[in-house]
């Protein structure tokens, strides 16, 4: 039952993560360097990106909670 649960969360949290937007310049911007390191900039999420962002947050959670159980009850 916990495995197949687990499959069906590992799934959802697959396309939720797919269907998130890029927040980077993509992998050019890796090598030039352009935009210099922004990783705490202030852009705040708004309506859809907000919602898909605390869905993947909160699959990512009960992923790993069902990871623990199922190795806890094996």
């Amino acid at each position: 039952m916990l495995n197949a649960l687990l499959m069906i969360v590992s799934a959802m949290l697959i396309l939720i993560t797919l269907l998130q937007g890029g927040k980077s310049d993509g992998i050019s911007g890796a090598f030039t360097g352009n935009g210099g390191l922004n990783l705490f900039a202030n852009a705040k999420e708004r309506g859809t990106e907000k919602v898909i962002s605390n869905v993947t947050m909160v699959l990512g959670i009960v992923f790993f909670v069902l990871v623990i159980a199922i190795r806890i009850v094996d």
